[in-house]
């Protein structure tokens, strides 16, 4: 009788722990919700004002006078796509190479230290790659590398518009390659990780066929880590979209589109973090609100693209 009550002591603390655990990740994944429908409605709320005065003017207008109290977003946002995209062009390929090279061609002796000093990249401050990249990294684009792109790509057709102009040192280019160092940690540490979550029988048999090492990484090493490839990937854009400091140092805040990638430029958080402190009026505040609606509108667009490019490669396995 004595062990019937212990056990049904047991039985209902178990219970009890159990309705407490569930309680628990339920309020805390309700709270993830909650929080993110009131940043939602606190962007909404701020941005209003800008929002229902220039309407959607504001999306593709170049103007941004405070003065006048005439602001459009379009020059931040190209800014914000065009370094992001410039990152990811140098980022992921770099990343997915190295990490490659860390856990297929690598010594043994070479992984650790090597992998140990991509992850030191990702624990610099932003402002370290800032100050880096305005007194070292812009002089030495401006005297050696972007004069070189000008008289070797500047009059070759169509290509040549993205390269013309004068060397500032300082730009879109240059922004553009401190996010791709800033992103590429992410991208090499989190595919490593998942190169080397593949089963070693897979490699072995591709090995075993006669397969070379490039083609195992193509057709089984990618393709069995395609989801955790994609993953680190939409991590290093996230970063590159909405990276303020170093951006803010070497990008020129410049409120114009030019369609050369040397000219100075801005992005969306540059443009709030130089301004956000001097606004004055509800319209310039506003705006600025409005930039970061736009800004969490991009990521959310980039997210869900992401989404569904996994749902089609899944369904395409499936098939």
């Amino acid at each position: 009788m004595t062990e019937q009550v212990d056990r049904s002591k047991v039985l209902q603390q178990l219970r009890m722990s159990d309705i407490a655990f569930r309680i628990l990740t339920r309020s805390a994944a309700i709270a993830v919700l909650i929080i993110l429908g009131g940043i939602i409605f606190s962007l909404v709320y701020g941005s209003w004002p800008a929002l229902s005065t220039y309407g959607f003017t504001f999306l593709y207008d170049e103007t941004w006078n405070p003065v006048t109290e005439k602001f459009g977003a379009i020059a931040p946002i190209y800014g914000t796509i065009v370094t992001s995209l410039i990152a990811m062009l140098i980022a992921v390929p770099v990343g997915l190479f190295i990490a490659l090279f860390l856990t297929e061609l690598c010594p043994m002796v070479l992984r650790r230290p090597i992998g140990i000093a991509i992850e030191l990249l990702a624990g610099i401050p932003s402002i370290i790659y800032g100050i880096w990249g305005l007194f070292v990294f812009a002089p030495f684009l401006q005297q050696h590398v972007q004069p070189f792109l000008i008289a070797t790509l500047g009059n070759v057709p169509v290509v040549g518009n993205l390269f013309a102009g004068p060397p500032y040192g300082i730009g879109v280019l240059t922004a553009g390659l401190i996010l791709a160092i800033m992103v590429l940690p992410f991208i090499t540490s989190i595919s490593r990780d998942v190169f080397e979550a593949v089963p070693p029988v897979l490699k072995e048999a591709a090995y075993g066929l006669g397969c070379t090492t490039w083609e195992v990484a193509r057709y089984v090493v990618l393709p069995f880590t395609r989801v955790g490839v994609i993953g680190g990937v939409m991590l290093g854009l996230g970063r590159a979209l909405g990276e303020t400091m170093a951006v803010t140092f070497v990008i020129g805040n410049a409120h114009r589109i030019s369609g050369s990638i040397l000219a100075p430029g801005t992005t969306i958080s540059a443009t709030i973090a130089n301004e956000f402190t001097e606004a004055v009026g509800d319209l310039y505040t506003s705006s600025l609100i409005s930039l970061g609606l736009i800004l969490f509108v991009i990521t959310f667009i980039v997210l869900a693209f992401a989404r569904i490019m996994l749902m089609r490669l899944n369904a395409r396995v499936g098939k």
